[in-house]
C-alpha cells in the first residue's frame, strides 16, 4: 500500500484511498484549518509520540445516533440519584489533560501527544472543540471532549476516575444533542464502552452521506457553557 505524504498544501486524498486499517495519509500539520478540513472530510488524526501525524478514515465507522442511546436500568438509577454535576466548556484543558493521562488496556503510551493537546486547545479557543466535565464534590472525576461542526459531534476521548462518571457525561451530552437536532455522534472506531450505550458500526460510505447532511446545519461556534439552556429553549 502506497501512502499519501502530505505537504504544507491544505489537501487530503479521497477517503476511498485508505488502506484496510483505515490509514489514509501521513504528515502535514495539526493547524485548525487542516483539522477542520479533516473532520468535514470524514478523516481524523491518530498517532503516537515520536511518530509522524497519521490520518485515518476507517471502514466501517463507529457512530451513535442520539435517538438510539441506550440507558440501562442501573444507569437510570444513577442519573436519578444526582451523584454528579455535569458542565460544558468549563475546563477543556483539564479534561483533555486527564484523557491524555488515562491508561488504556493494551496501550503502552497515549495517542494524545502534547502537540495534539495544544492543537485541540487551540480549536477550543476558536469555538470548535468542546468539553464535558463531570464533577463530584467539586472535583473533576470524569469527562470527554470532541469537535462540533454543523449538526455532528465528533467524539475524541473520555476519561473517568469514578465509576460511571464518563457515562453520565456522555449520556447527558447525547440527550442535549438529540434535543438540538444532532442526528449523529461520530465515535470513530469501535469500543465496548460506547457499544454498551448503543453505538454501532456503519459502512464508511453511509457515514459520509450522513456527515454531509449534518454539515448543512449551522455550526454553533463558541462556548457551550449554556448548552443545557440552549437545548431546553430549543424544545420549549
Amino acid at each position: 500500500m502506497a501512502y499519501y505524504f502530505l505537504s504544507e498544501e491544505l489537501w487530503f486524498p479521497s477517503v476511498e484511498r485508505a488502506d484496510a486499517h483505515g490509514i489514509l495519509a501521513i504528515g502535514g500539520d495539526l493547524s485548525p484549518e487542516r483539522l477542520l478540513l479533516a473532520y468535514r472530510s470524514g478523516i481524523f488524526p491518530w498517532f503516537s509520540e515520536g511518530d509522524p501525524i497519521v490520518w485515518w478514515s476507517p471502514n466501517p465507522r463507529f457512530v451513535l445516533y442520539p435517538e438510539k442511546l441506550y440507558i440501562s436500568k442501573s444507569m437510570r438509577q444513577i442519573l436519578r440519584q444526582n451523584r454528579f454535576m455535569v458542565t460544558f466548556d468549563q475546563d477543556f484543558r483539564g479534561v483533555i489533560s486527564r484523557c491524555q493521562g488515562s491508561k488504556r488496556v493494551g496501550q503502552n503510551s497515549t495517542w494524545i501527544t502534547q502537540e495534539m493537546l495544544e492543537a485541540y486547545c487551540h480549536l477550543h479557543e476558536l469555538g470548535y472543540a468542546h468539553s464535558v466535565e463531570v464533577w463530584q464534590n467539586n472535583e473533576l472525576v470524569g469527562g470527554l471532549y470532541g469537535v462540533s461542526l454543523g449538526k455532528c459531534f465528533f467524539g475524541e476521548s473520555m476519561f473517568t476516575q469514578v465509576s460511571n462518571a464518563s457515562k453520565v457525561g456522555f449520556i447527558t451530552l447525547s440527550g442535549y444533542l438529540q434535543k438540538l437536532g444532532f442526528p449523529l455522534i461520530d465515535s470513530q472506531v469501535y469500543t465496548q464502552h460506547l457499544e454498551s450505550l448503543g453505538a454501532e458500526e456503519i459502512p464508511r460510505r453511509q457515514y459520509l452521506q450522513e456527515l454531509s447532511a449534518c454539515l448543512e446545519g449551522e455550526t454553533r461556534q463558541g462556548s457551550w457553557a449554556d448548552l443545557a439552556n440552549w437545548a431546553e429553549n430549543k424544545t420549549a
